[in-house]
């Protein structure tokens, strides 16, 4: 079963808004997900945590969260290596308590190394993360987000490959793929490469628990600009949905439109209708 997720609260949460109230809200829209953002900083008042969870289960509702952006697992200086470190381990271990289930992170920058260099460092900082796993956060995923900027550590060979690793499974940035590749990632035939791409990687079974995201792009050659409504972007968002629902892709698709709502309804109801 695909879920869709606004991408932190409604804009139409009434005050004083807050996580809590951004959970009700949408599953009064009717929406069955919603992805934490913690892109700033991550909070760690511990029964605010047992408070989203509460109200995620009594409604229904799946989490998702989002590390802040301020991480890169390939940082030269030590202090800067270990700050990404402790802001992705905070974000999975204050998911753990809030139920989320998948927390996406901004993995890292290339800073000019070659793509190899790049990422033995990036594994070799989650290995030190994924060593607190049992500890920490038991029941939830790490997942490296394949970015948008060519300067940016996250191509989809490269968050699969890390993920098979690491047992984990990545969030798939369709959006972010569509940018980096400068209008790349747009066809039918392209998402369903992405998907057996993930599927060799991953296995079949994991198309099952997918997370995704999802939204119209602005880009330039360097790629990501900033993310825009469905409606004013080149997004082919129909026949990514119409591939989806073919390969019976499951888990979580965050929408992270500026129209954030009203674009996650339509996707939503348009893949209802899909055959």
């Amino acid at each position: 079963m695909l879920r869709f997720a606004v991408a932190g609260s409604p804009l139409s949460t009434p005050p004083p808004g807050g996580t809590v109230e951004g959970i009700r809200r949408a599953a009064a829209l009717g929406l069955d997900a919603m992805e934490i953002e913690w892109v700033r900083n991550v909070p760690q008042n511990r029964e605010r945590m047992a408070e989203i969870r509460h109200t995620a289960e009594e409604l229904g509702m799946i989490l998702t969260a989002h590390a802040p952006y301020y991480v890169n697992l390939n940082a030269r200086e030590k202090e800067k290596l270990a700050a990404s470190v402790k802001r992705v381990t905070d974000a999975l271990a204050m998911a753990e308590i809030a139920g989320a289930r998948s927390v996406c992170v901004h993995p890292a920058f290339y800073l000019g190394m070659d793509p190899p260099a790049a990422y033995a460092n990036v594994r070799k900082a989650t290995d030190g993360i994924m060593k607190l796993k049992n500890k920490l956060f038991p029941d939830v995923n790490l997942a490296f987000e394949t970015m948008g900027k060519t300067a940016q550590f996250g191509t989809i060979e490269e968050v699969l490959k890390l993920s098979r690793e690491f047992d984990i499974y990545p969030c798939v940035d369709l959006a972010h793929m569509h940018a980096r590749a400068n209008g790349g990632y747009n066809t039918e035939e392209a998402f369903r490469d992405v998907l057996d791409m993930y599927a060799d990687y991953l296995g079949k079974k994991s198309l099952g628990t997918m997370h995704l995201h999802y939204s119209g792009i602005a880009y330039t050659a360097k790629g990501e600009r900033k993310h825009v409504p469905l409606r004013e972007s080149d997004a082919r968002w129909k026949d990514c949905l119409r591939v989806l629902k073919e390969r019976h892709a499951g888990g979580v698709l965050v929408c992270e439109s500026p129209a954030l709502e009203e674009d996650t309804l339509l996707l939503q109801r348009t893949y209802a209708t899909l055959k």
